[in-house]
Formats: C-alpha cells, structure tokens, sequence
C-alpha cells in the first residue's frame, strides 16, 4: 500500500515538475560516448610516473648522443649528413653497383659498403667476382682491377632509406639514368628490390608487379647495357638473412659478366630469369665452403624500399 502511495506521488510530482528539471531522469547522452580524459591536474602517482620517464628518456637520449659521437669521432649526426659519398666510376665498366643511398657510416668513411655486417664483400669474394676478400678500403681499386664500380640513386645521406622522399627517389632515379647512359657500364647491377621497382616505373614506365631476381627484360635506353636485380646485401634483408643466402645471386652475375664477354659457353642467358631456389643456394655455399650464420629475428624485409632501412651503412 506504502509503495502504491510512493508511485502516485512520483507521478504527480512529475507532472508538476518542469520540463528541464525531467531531463535529468533521462540518462545523460554523453554517457552513451567513450568517457572523456579527466580534466584537472594529474594524481600525484601519474606526474611522478611521467617525470621518471622523462629522466629514462633524457639518459637514453644522451647514452644514444654520445655512443654517436664515439662512432664518428666526435661528429653529430647532422655533420655526417651533411656529407656525401663519391661514386666510384669510370666507362665501360663490366659490373656497376648500385645502392638507394649513402647511410651514415658510409658518408663518414667515405666508402662503399663499410658496415661489417653488410654482406656485399663477403659475396663477392664467396662468388668469384673478387680473388681474394677484400673490404671497404678496396672500393676505389674496384674499377681498374675487376672493372667494378659503384654508385647510388640518391646522392643525399640519411640514416636510412626510410627518411628519403618518394620524390627524391624518383628524381635520383633519372639522375642514374643519365649517369648510366654517359658510362655505359656492361651490368647495371641493383642491390636491392626496392630501388629498382621504382627505376623501373620511372624509366620503362613498367609497373613491375611481381620481380624475379636476376636478368631483367629492359635494356637501359641508348645503351647495351642490361639490368641485374639482387637482394640487398643488407643484413636486414629477411628474404635472404644470410650472406650465404645471397651468394647465389653474386655467382648468377659473375656467369652473365662472363657470358656477355664471351669468356664462358654453355647456358643460354635466358636461364637467369629465374625464381630464388633456397636449396640451389644451400648447395651453392655448400660448394663453396660458406660458413653458416645466425639468423637474428629482428631483420626487416628486403622486398620493399622503406623496409630496407639503414641499407647502405
């Protein structure tokens, strides 16, 4: 009886209340939102949890400062891009390598290829294009003893390919072009998937759909001179982690080297365009006596331009 008497009383009220004061039985429409931040200060707990990681951010930031400043001997890194690396080129070279762009540690060096866990040097010993091992100091001598040179579609240094515009590799992509039809190289050799896809669809207008690694079909303009696709010899090439992986595709372009100069009969050229056979490799460096390597998790994609950050370092 008591609850009956409740309920006739909340309807009478409700019909005398005004309109807004009814509003608040109905539930508010923000409520039906994602709650919004807080405003006000933060607890003491979350300023305090902030400033300690600004500390860990400052310290990191100052141990990656000075680790820096010991690889380049006290140079920022704004300095070392600041500088560029010379190619190495001359005419009618057999092979002529080409990279996306100068990384830091090339730029400070002031040669190709310097990181020691670039695989580049190790394949072209492993392959036969080099008679002995040779490393980055050997870079200058390259040309007049193996007819090798090397040069990059964008001149500009950066840490890695990923701080590169699209445009700018567009545009060094013309650059190469016109530096390849002034020197004539028999092989224009790309080291790296990435960088000739977008050379492709600037220069053949071919929007290259699936690349096979090895001879491809276009011919530079006004020139003889033939196009070869290999991994990147980055170690953060995760197709081929290893320099073992990759050594197949050097091997690959010593035998056309040797074929367009009519030092080797037997296969037809042809049989370059070929897909990536893992056990063809792991014959080939068992043949050659490669020693196997760990293969760190942590390696990026070799296939895509940006993925091959730091390329080049």
């Amino acid at each position: 009886h008591m609850v009956q008497q409740e309920h006739q009383y909340e309807h009478t009220v409700h019909q005398h209340l005004p309109h807004q004061h009814l509003v608040q039985h109905q539930p508010p429409p923000q409520a039906l939102t994602p709650l919004k931040k807080k405003r006000g200060r933060p607890s003491k707990q979350q300023a305090d949890n902030k400033e300690i990681k600004e500390e860990e951010d400052e310290a990191e930031a100052a141990k990656k400062a000075k680790r820096t400043l010991n690889r380049f001997n006290g140079m920022s890194v704004d300095e070392v891009m600041a500088k560029t690396l010379p190619d190495v080129i001359t005419y009618n070279l057999d092979i002529l390598i080409i990279g996306i762009n100068p990384g830091l540690l090339s730029a400070f060096k002031g040669h190709h290829y310097p990181n020691p866990g670039n695989h580049f040097w190790k394949c072209l010993f492993l392959s036969g294009l080099t008679e002995q091992q040779l490393n980055y100091m050997h870079d200058h001598s390259l040309p007049e003893k193996y007819s090798i040179g090397f040069t990059n579609m964008v001149e500009r240094t950066t840490p890695g390919s990923k701080d590169l515009s699209s445009k700018e590799i567009r545009e060094g992509g013309r650059q190469l072009l016109d530096k390849l039809q002034k020197y004539k190289p028999l092989i224009a050799a790309f080291n790296g998937k990435g960088i000739y896809e977008i050379f492709c669809k600037e220069i053949f207008g071919v929007k290259a759909k699936s690349l096979e690694f090895g001879l491809q079909p276009y011919k530079i303009p006004e020139t003889k001179t033939v196009c070869f696709l290999m991994p990147s010899s980055s170690p953060r090439c995760a197709q081929f982690p290893r320099a073992q992986d990759k050594v197949h595709f050097y091997i690959k372009l010593k035998e056309l080297r040797d074929r367009m100069k009519g030092l080797a009969v037997g296969r037809e050229v042809v049989e370059m365009q070929y897909s990536f056979d893992l056990q063809l490799a792991k014959e080939d460096a068992k043949r050659m006596g490669i020693k196997e390597e760990q293969v760190d998790p942590e390696y990026e994609s070799c296939s895509g331009l940006h993925d091959e950050a730091r390329q080049n370092i």
